[in-house]
């Protein structure tokens, strides 16, 4: 019974940070979104992911970015798949991980391509199929270059690394995930 008590606490203290970081970055983007001009919109992109060994897929926001068009927030949720061995076959079984980060970027060529550096904190949404954890907490850095043909719309491909610490503790081999080298790419598109 004090087991419950206690991971009911967790569970409503995560709540609340979860909260506290979902308010401060709508007041960020909300002051931002009022400062936009035609070519520094807030955008909304889609990735495929890599995460160690784990594919997925994943949306995110870019807020206009500010200090002299250089800097901006991200807020980014992806699903994964964690690969792995269940005793009697190999499977895939989902979870989720939330990003919000800080992101400084430089052009290159004019306003056509983009070099940016990228870092901040990830939660884990675990799967109780594979870790007695609800959830993880760790960082993320990454470094991206980013082309956009137009004004509106962008590709762009990133490359890190991930930390959390996760460990798949239900899975008889035990192995580490979302830790390691990441890769995304994907588009951007400007609202």
């Amino acid at each position: 019974m004090l087991k419950t008590e206690q991971s009911k606490q967790k569970f409503k203290s995560k709540i609340n940070m979860n909260k506290i970081v979902a308010t401060l970055l709508l007041v960020v983007l909300s002051n931002q979104i009022s400062a936009q001009t035609k070519t520094n919109k807030l955008e909304i992109g889609y990735n495929v992911s890599q995460y160690q060994k784990d594919f997925g897929v994943g949306l995110h926001l870019i807020s206009p970015y500010f200090a002299n068009s250089k800097v901006a927030l991200k807020l980014g949720a992806n699903f994964q798949w964690l690969e792995h061995y269940n005793g009697s076959e190999t499977t895939w079984t989902p979870y989720q991980n939330v990003q919000v980060g800080i992101r400084g970027r430089n052009p290159i060529v004019e306003d056509k391509v983009f070099i940016y550096g990228e870092g901040g904190i990830v939660t884990i949404l675990t799967n109780d199929k594979f870790s007695s954890k609800s959830s993880q907490f760790g960082g993320y850095g990454l470094f991206g270059f980013e082309f956009k043909p137009t004004q509106k719309f962008a590709y762009f491909i990133e490359l890190g690394g991930i930390g959390t610490g996760a460990i798949a503790d239900k899975v008889v081999s035990k192995p580490i995930y979302s830790n390691g080298f990441l890769t995304n790419v994907g588009f951007r598109i400007g609202l």
